[in-house]
């Protein structure tokens, strides 16, 4: 009993200071600059997927959520987004309302490499328009949702032209390695075997690291035959691809037909040959049961501070992809969250160590057995970060205890025909986000509805009121003719 009292103690104690509303006064000595820049922080993943037009798809998926990076900046007045895709003034203003943002330029270069930082200083005309417009400002902080290498060198090239950059949530040049190198299985990888001693609750599934498709295929058909089953990772993946999920009867148990059926997958993608190749024991979870896949986000500021933002549970399909999250203090119980939180401080404080900056979270993965399983590290903004600013923004700085947040991607709405922002806001208007009562539904992309989808957020005043809300908007959807 001690034990628990001092576990809930230190929860509260840790969570309470981080808590707090963060809008920005209005500054005009500074100018704050986001980049969506999605693709960069996934090319060398997305160039080595062979199928020409499934590359297409996962770049035109990973841009079309361009919108919901606008809610990052929830707690910015004033701020220049430099997106992808174009951003209709419909959506803007409707962003505008919700968070009381009063100016906000969204600049899209010209899409030549996919790489929007260097999109954006070839784009001539449109870097030395806001070259001219960064030139007023003292300071020009500059954010993005990676650090890529092409966002390292667009700020170079920004102080090349006289201007005062910042880079508040980037690491510096000679500590860049760290993004990668802790973003990669590997990495989280090598780094749990490191902290045996000094973490004993950092552990991850068991698993080896390989070369080449052959012995990962042999040493895969192994486990899956002794173990019913195996996972299968490419050390850099993205939206859930790179990661192969085999269960009790989906491979033959005869050892060289298990082996050949996994070479033949392998052999579908060139990430394969590109990457080391992690092969992990099964762990067995009710993907249906949200409590299995907890979720912790950080921040490491310039500084080196070590700021825990939230807590989470992390929604994801069979196949291992990502769809949504549950944010409330209640989502994980006292014991879980004491847990969640020490590793994910370790972890934070080795990674400060290193010389990382900015945002990143830890995937986890919690058995009916109480033990707990970190299964990777995501070294930029999250599909948490976003969902945290607006909620901080919009709830206040009790929001944790206050609302239960829901967030959701890639809801099929495919029954309503050429589905736009504005036919969508108007079958929700009955239950779109009310400041009065601060419930509701938030809609958060407006380029994803050409896709017949849907990026949500819902907020309630309870667990129980916010999927009811839930349950209205999809009924709302489709019943709508």
């Amino acid at each position: 009993m001690k034990e628990e009292n001092n576990e809930a103690s230190k929860k509260s104690v840790r969570l309470a200071p981080l808590l707090k509303k963060s809008k920005r006064k209005k500054n005009h000595n500074e100018l704050v600059v986001y980049i969506y820049n999605v693709v960069e922080d996934e090319w060398s993943f997305i160039t080595t997927i062979s199928d020409k037009e499934e590359r297409r798809k996962e770049i035109e998926s990973c841009n079309s959520s361009a919108e919901c990076y606008l809610f990052a900046n929830a707690d910015e007045n004033e701020f220049t987004y430099i997106s992808p895709k174009p951003i209709s003034s419909e959506f803007k203003k409707y962003f505008q309302r919700l968070v009381g943002a009063t100016k906000i330029d969204i600049l899209v270069p010209k899409n030549d490499t996919h790489l929007i930082c260097k999109d954006f200083y070839n784009d001539k005309a449109l870097f030395n328009r806001f070259i001219k417009k960064a030139k007023k400002y003292k300071k020009v902080s500059l954010v993005s949702y990676a650090t890529s290498p092409q966002f390292l060198d667009l700020a170079e090239r920004l102080k090349e032209k006289k201007i005062n950059v910042v880079t508040p949530e980037a690491p510096e040049v000679d500590c860049a390695w760290t993004v990668n190198f802790y973003g990669s299985k590997s990495g989280i990888r090598q780094l749990a075997q490191q902290s045996t001693a000094l973490e004993p609750d950092f552990i991850m599934p068991e698993g080896v690291i390989c070369v080449g498709k052959l012995d990962a295929a042999k040493i895969a058909a192994n486990r899956y035959i002794n173990d019913n089953g195996v996972v299968i990772k490419t050390n850099k993946g993205s939206s859930g691809n790179g990661v192969l999920i085999f269960r009790n009867g989906d491979l033959p148990k005869n050892y060289k037909e298990c082996e050949k059926a996994i070479y033949t997958t392998l052999n579908k993608n060139d990430y394969w040959d590109r990457y080391p190749i992690i092969i992990e024991d099964l762990i067995n979870v009710d993907v249906n049961n949200g409590s299995s896949f907890p979720n912790i986000e950080f921040r490491i500021n310039k500084n080196g501070k070590i700021e825990m933002l939230y807590y989470c549970l992390m929604m994801v399909t069979k196949e291992g992809a990502f769809y949504g999250i549950d944010m409330h203090e209640d989502v994980l119980g006292e014991r879980l969250a004491a847990r969640i939180i020490d590793t994910g401080y370790y972890i934070a404080e080795r990674y400060a160590a290193a010389g990382y900056r900015g945002h990143f979270d830890i995937d986890m993965i919690a058995t009916k057995y109480n033990q707990v399983f970190v299964n990777e590290s995501n070294t930029r903004n999250t599909g948490g970060t976003d969902v945290f600013k607006v909620a901080l923004e919009l709830i206040g700085k009790d929001f944790f205890s206050d609302s239960y947040v829901i967030s959701r991607t890639r809801y099929k709405i495919a029954n309503i025909s050429r589905p736009t922002f504005s036919k969508i806001e108007k079958i929700l208007e009955p239950i779109l986000y009310d400041k009065k009562t601060k419930e509701g539904v938030m809609v958060t992309s407006e380029n994803i509805l050409k896709q017949g989808e849907l990026i949500y957020n819902i907020f309630g005043n309870t667990k129980k009121r916010a999927y009811q809300i839930e349950t209205t908007m999809k009924q709302l959807l489709e019943d709508y003719a």
